[in-house]
């Protein structure tokens, strides 16, 4: 289904083909030869979506794009079942397996592959050809890749990264961080209200 999101309509190649449950919302392109399968939701909320020719978004995945972030998938690139990409950058010919996860900023480079349940992180920057394991966790420019075991080094990095900060320019040593945090985020989120099905 598609939907008129402040007063911007999807734009989707007539060769592509997407399935009847599938949702796209707001300034979407989508490619030539693009497949967007049952329970994929690709949103711009603010900031543009772009996909490229040939991307797959398969089952119940989620990409997302925010004024500050917008999203550009590069041509040739799969995005498994249940990943979700917020305000990225991906380019041509990547892997995002199963229940991967790619935080706002992050730019992945051609050809890379992130494997099952990974994650890259905020602003996190992969270089052509990385790969990133099963389950890990990219971080940082220039990047880390490192087990999910490794806890502390991930926290220190994600410290350094400022999600609060970066995504919702909320100060994260606020005691309130998260009132301040969902309050915002809802006002931003109610401009959905006024969403027009297509």
């Amino acid at each position: 289904m598609e939907f008129e999101h402040e007063g911007v309509r999807p734009r989707v190649h007539p060769d592509a083909v997407v399935a009847q449950t599938a949702v796209i919302s707001g300034d979407v392109t989508v490619g030539a030869d693009c497949q967007i399968l049952h329970g994929a939701v690709i949103t711009a909320e603010g900031g543009a979506i772009t996909l490229g020719e040939n991307v797959i978004v398969m089952e119940n995945a989620v990409i997302r794009a925010v004024a500050s972030a917008p999203v550009h998938i590069g041509d040739h690139t799969l995005i498994g079942p249940g990943a979700s990409i917020s305000g990225a950058t991906v380019g041509d010919e990547v892997f995002l397996a199963t229940g991967t996860r790619v935080f706002n900023g992050a730019r992945i480079g051609e050809r890379s592959e992130v494997r099952i349940n990974a994650v890259v992180h905020l602003r996190t920057v992969l270089p052509p050809d990385t790969v990133v394991p099963i389950g890990w966790v990219a971080i940082g420019d220039p990047v880390e890749i490192l087990p999910p075991h490794e806890h502390d080094r991930i926290a220190a990095a994600q410290r350094e990264l400022d999600f609060p900060g970066f995504v919702f320019g909320v100060d994260r040593d606020t005691p309130d961080v998260m009132v301040q945090l969902t309050e915002r985020y809802g006002r931003s989120l109610s401009r959905h209200r006024s969403d027009r099905a297509l």
